[in-house]
C-alpha cells in the first residue's frame, strides 16, 4: 500500500465554465491596447532621412489600393481600408486574421 494519496479535482459543469470564462473576459475588456494602421515601409539611409523636408516622397513597400495592416499592441489583428467618417479618417476592417494565427504569433 502507497502512502501517496490521490486529491481529486472538484468537478466543474458546464454552466460554471462558461460563467467563469465570461467573468474573465469582463476583467479584460478594460485594457486599453495600442491600435495601429500600417501603411507601408521603407528603409533609408540616415544621410538621407536627414535630406528629407516638407514635400519630401518616400516610395513605400506598398501599392496604392492594397490593403492596409491592422495591429493591436504590434500584432496583426486585420486588414483594413481607408474611409471618410464625416471629416474624419477612419479604417474600414476587410479581413480579419483567424484567432489561431494570432495566437501563434505572440
Amino acid at each position: 500500500m502507497s502512502d501517496e494519496t490521490e486529491v481529486a479535482e472538484p468537478a466543474i459543469d458546464a454552466a460554471t465554465a462558461e460563467r467563469v470564462s465570461a467573468e474573465n473576459m469582463r476583467l479584460l475588456e478594460n485594457i486599453d491596447v495600442a491600435l495601429t494602421v500600417e501603411v507601408g515601409k521603407a528603409e533609408i539611409k540616415i544621410r538621407d532621412l536627414l535630406r528629407l523636408n516638407e514635400g519630401s516622397v518616400i516610395e513605400l513597400d506598398r501599392l496604392a489600393g492594397d490593403p492596409l495592416d491592422i495591429l493591436a499592441n504590434g500584432t496583426m489583428i486585420a486588414k483594413g481600408e481607408v474611409v471618410m467618417v464625416g471629416e474624419r479618417f477612419g479604417i474600414r476592417f476587410t479581413e480579419i486574421v483567424d484567432p489561431a494565427a494570432r495566437m501563434e504569433s505572440i
